[in-house]
């Protein structure tokens, strides 16, 4: 009878598969995972819950590599333990390492390679992901008692440390309690510029984390019994867990350990050569031995019994529960929403409300979130301007996950990137709300959702000069065309209730695509007096009202300028001329649109005329080099209405534009 393979064969098997794809790519990160294999190893053989054969299993553990760089040893993790199956990745794949249409790019890509549960790569995402996918084990878990019930594990680098989104993620983390969450620091003081604690940081971040509300401790990145033990504990905490362990970048490369030449550069024949020498690996690139081989598909497949039983005790669930948690965790929306949304347009068309698009946003949340019971909102810190929060969704607790609403205080970018966490995860459709302008504190976060292809609803308010006496500093001028021109996120500015419903149904709708509503401060007018069961606004753009016999002039308009549209059409019939009023909620889907539907909305008016409290930039493809009413600097503090005037953004002005270029 054969002996099992040590500790150390099955993770230099970890270590030489990522060093050989490396190499072969000449381009990539070896020295963590020659320095982490040791605590990858320990995890995914005595901690990890995970079937290999069903990457996808809702109850599994959740494994974030945040240090993406070192994807190396996700893809080699994957391989040895079968990840995916005939889905997974072979040694072709390890090999194909960074290079075109390969399953294993340079950082981890969501949903591009079985295994993987989040995009990494831009440090602190993870992490801060991570954080959302604990958040929403134990709000599902408090939904579906005895359904749910896993970790969420990171392997986190000092980079992702040092980013300022760690800051936010782990306070968040801390003050809700989240014990399901275990950090795995790689503690190995290397960067690219050389040591960190010489060059850049001196933060003790066990220290830091206990401040934050987490168990933090310090162990040997080499000393498995210690890894074991620290892990073991941090399955008891009450508390998330920080264990920060000290590792030696690149161990076992003679000249190269502990040094920045092993972080991000191939290590070279020669240094290969001799790790595999002093590392005891005699085996030519991309070999690995059958007994080691099938050990680490043991391990892959050591989780198969636990699936078997959760999905038996699925099936014995009471079918109508067991049969919301299925759909939700598909992704798909309830049945009866488009129901509930048409017979909520016809109380709008009735009713005709003048309000504030956030005040609209509000009332139709009212009437979403009950029918939408996976959509969780919150905000950073501003949930009376932003007005996410109605009854349905009440606030979560440390004490109670059983709400929908999250407060993420003033933290923009941890708030976006957790979102991101709870949509990956599943069984959620999470939306954050703040200001227009603070997108620039999220942005990272709002790419990699778009990237990712995820479906993240987020309410900004306060969306232009319109917010007025907050000035210039809080006016948002160049958000919306900075947004619009990012890949696959679809930014939605409604015009008046009608709209703000249809934009929220729209993007719901979207379930591989992330959205934005930028809604208004100030009241805007009713204008969509007529019920209409199409929904409009998610065709991006439409004509809200028609010329009076052949158009001459086309006014383009989104959100609160639509209404300033309206008015200036009314000064130009007062003049003989002929205009009509395209309303433009949403460009991205506009773009989407087939070829005969954009040109029948853009129209053949002899001049076309966009207005938008932003700056032109992307309007061109609509209005060609037709006049522009809107901003070409930052704002001003003041009474909305005194803004508008000053910046001269008015029915007049919009007429006058339209008039001069007809004379021109």
């Amino acid at each position: 009878m054969g002996t099992s393979p040590t500790h150390d064969s099955m993770a230099n098997a970890v270590r030489f598969l990522s060093v050989d794809g490396v190499e072969k790519a000449n381009s990539g990160h070896p020295g963590l995972p020659m320095g982490a294999a040791d605590v990858a190893t320990v995890l995914f053989r005595d901690f990890l819950k995970f079937d290999a054969a069903d990457p996808h299993w809702p109850d599994r553990d959740r494994f974030v590599l945040s240090a993406g760089h070192g994807s190396m040893l996700l893809y080699s993790l994957l391989f040895l333990t079968g990840t995916g199956g005939d889905k997974g990745l072979t040694l072709d794949d390890l090999k194909s390492f960074r290079q075109v249409g390969s399953k294993t790019p340079g950082h981890p890509e969501y949903g591009h390679t079985a295994g993987i549960e989040t995009t990494t790569g831009p440090l602190g995402q993870g992490l801060a992901t991570a954080v959302g996918m604990a958040l929403a084990e134990r709000m599902l878990a408090a939904q579906f008692r005895g359904v749910v019930d896993h970790r969420t594990w990171v392997l986190a680098s000092d980079g992702d440390l040092m980013e300022g989104v760690s800051h936010e993620a782990i306070a968040i983390a801390g003050h809700y309690r989240l014990s399901k969450l275990i950090v795995f620091w790689d503690n190995n003081d290397i960067s690219i510029d050389g040591h960190v604690s010489v060059l850049n940081d001196n933060v003790d971040q066990v220290a830091r984390f206990k401040a934050a509300g987490w168990h933090a401790t310090h162990v040997d990145g080499r000393d498995v019994e210690a890894i074991r033990k620290a892990a073991q504990d941090a399955l008891q905490s009450d508390r998330p867990t920080l264990i920060a362990c000290k590792t030696t970048i690149g161990f076992g490369a003679p000249k190269k350990e502990g040094t920045r030449h092993a972080h991000g550069e191939p290590l070279g024949a020669e240094e290969v050569a001799g790790a595999r020498k002093n590392l005891n690996w005699p085996y030519p690139p991309f070999e690995v031995p059958a007994d080691i081989l099938g050990a680490w598909r043991e391990i892959g497949a050591k989780g198969a019994a636990e699936r078997d039983a959760w999905t038996q005790g699925l099936a014995e669930l009471d079918p109508v529960r067991r049969s919301e948690f299925e759909r939700r965790v598909r992704g798909e929306l309830p049945k009866d929403l488009d129901a509930v949304v048409d017979a909520y347009k016809r109380q709008l068309a009735e009713k005709a409300p003048d309000a504030a698009t956030r005040k609209a946003g509000e009332a139709a949340l009212t009437v979403i979130a009950p029918a939408v019971p996976e959509l969780v909102t919150g905000s950073a810190d501003l949930t009376p301007s932003n007005n996410t929060k109605v009854a349905a969704t009440v606030e979560i607790s440390p004490d109670d996950f059983s709400g929908r609403y999250i407060h993420w205080g003033i933290r923009e970018h941890g708030m976006a990137a957790a979102c991101n966490g709870i949509a990956v995860h599943g069984g959620f459709i999470p939306s954050g709300a703040s200001f227009l302008c603070f997108t620039d504190y999220a942005r990272p976060s709002l790419r990699l959702a778009a990237l990712m292809k995820i479906r993240v609803v987020h309410v900004f308010t306060h969306d232009s000069i319109g917010l007025g006496e907050d000035g210039p500093t809080h006016q948002p001028v160049e958000h919306l065309a900075a947004l619009r021109c990012m890949p696959n996120m679809y930014l939605w500015r409604p015009a008046d209730s009608v709209e703000t419903v249809e934009c929220w149904q729209a993007a719901l709708e979207k379930a591989h695509s992330p959205s934005i509503l930028a809604l208004t401060r100030q009241s805007l007018p009713a204008l969509r007096r007529t019920h209409v069961v199409e929904n409009l606004s998610a065709r991006g753009a439409y004509e809200i009202a028609p010329a009076e016999g052949p158009a001459a002039v086309s006014i383009f308009a989104s959100g609160s300028e639509v209404s300033l549209a309206v008015a200036a059409q009314q000064i130009l019939k007062g003049k003989g001329i002929a205009a009509r009023v395209v309303s433009v909620p949403c460009m991205d889907a506009f773009f989407d649109q087939p070829e005969d539907y954009r040109k029948a909305v853009i129209g053949d008016a002899k001049v076309k005329v966009g207005v938008e409290a932003a700056v032109r930039f992307g309007w061109d493809s609509i209005i060609g080099d037709g006049p522009f009413v809107g901003m070409t600097g930052y704002g001003e503090s003041g009474p909305y209405k005194a803004v508008y005037e000053f910046f001269g953004i008015t029915p007049q002005a919009v007429a006058d534009a339209a008039e001069a270029r007809l004379k021109a």
